[in-house]
């Protein structure tokens, strides 16, 4: 697989070996074969490693099978895919309720069998969404590409705004919970709040709107622990409406969605920022109108 890339004009000036090295996370191997089949060009020559990249050059990286080795999964239905943005480099998609972002067994389908039949290749998960939550997943469309997805993630650089409907009137404007989250013992597929053992978890909550004893809230990620924003809510008096896990009295659909995922785009250094539309979750708030 082949790779252009013009370098943007805010790109710290670098060598094309840190590029490679340091920007890219490219592994040792891989530079090794990149640099001994002189698969590495700028403006379309050959140059020394050490050179520094300009703004405007074009950079082409050439890999082989024996780079990254093809991974082939089951491919699913195209047409289950709402695609929010699509390029060379990624594509992310709009998730609906009730379905699973990968499968757990080789012959299962879930969203990301759906969007590499639509893309046309095995794409690579950079982050999940519960099964019934709903919304914007960010994928890789190449394994090239996933560590540097992984990076910005890991880094805090994508932002995760979720819209959540809990019971409970949420009287503050803003407050951020830091309970650390660990394992429930009792059941192996609920997470419980736990000071003593469990792994730190950051979320901040504003308040949107009221609707009589049920509040709209946003919630921002600072940590992506599993089932962070439900375990948290519901802690502290204020499950999520529909929750299966840890309302009640669940009713209808979980009441989450990833509304609007935002990064600084890695190479072409533009700021991404999109929204996610759920017919489900706004029905859901139209009932509480009427």
């Amino acid at each position: 697989m082949q790779f252009n890339f013009r370098i943007p004009e805010k790109m710290p000036t670098m060598s094309i070996k840190e590029l490679l090295e340091d920007y890219f996370l490219i592994p040792r191997k891989i530079r090794h074969f990149l640099r001994t089949k002189k698969h590495v060009l700028v403006n379309d020559q050959t140059i020394n490693w050490q050179s520094k990249i300009q703004a405007g050059d074009l950079l082409s990286l050439t890999f082989d099978e024996e780079d990254y080795p093809a991974k082939a999964i089951l491919m699913g239905k195209p047409e289950l895919v709402q695609e929010l943005y699509q390029d060379q480099h990624l594509i992310i998609v709009n998730k609906p309720e009730g379905m699973k972002t990968h499968a757990n067994e080789p012959t299962e389908l879930a969203l990301l069998n759906h969007v590499s039949a639509y893309v046309g290749e095995t794409c690579y998960v950079v982050h999940r969404l519960d099964k019934e939550t709903s919304g914007a997943v960010l994928f890789a469309k190449n394994p090239f590409v996933l560590p540097i997805l992984n990076r910005l993630l890991e880094n805090k650089d994508i932002q995760r705004e979720y819209w959540a409907l809990v019971d409970g009137k949420f009287i503050e404007k803003s407050r951020i919970y830091k309970d650390k989250i660990g394992r429930d013992r009792h059941n192996r597929r609920k997470r419980l709040v736990d000071n003593k053992h469990g792994q730190y978890a950051e979320t901040h909550v504003t308040r949107l709107k009221s609707f009589g004893q049920k509040t709209l809230v946003k919630c921002q990620l600072k940590t992506g622990r599993t089932h962070q924003i439900r375990v948290h809510l519901s802690h502290h008096g204020f499950p999520l409406v529909g929750d299966p896990l840890y309302h009640p009295q669940p009713q209808g659909r979980l009441m989450l969605h990833a509304y609007r995922l935002s990064f600084v785009h890695p190479f072409t250094l533009e700021k991404i920022s999109l929204e996610a539309p759920s017919k489900s979750f706004e029905e859901g708030l139209e009932k509480l109108k009427a």
